[in-house]
């Protein structure tokens, strides 16, 4: 997953960030899962989906 702007999430509904939300979280558990056994080819994927999990959240708690 590549960086996701802030802009962007800004003009989805509830529904869809929370989509996203549960993509994004499930992508990071799958990354953690693969890491413990095996080499990951580019660790960055780390922070990149940390860093957007929490700006999901943020525009989440910014809409209700």
């Amino acid at each position: 997953m590549s960086k996701i702007k802030a802009a962007d999430l800004k003009e989805l509904s509830v529904e869809q960030l929370e989509a996203k939300l549960l993509e994004a979280e499930e992508e990071s558990f799958r990354l953690r899962f693969r890491s413990a056994t095996e080499a990951i080819d580019n660790p960055t994927q780390f922070r990149t989906l940390r860093r957007n999990v929490a700006r999901i959240k943020t525009v989440l708690g910014q809409k209700k």
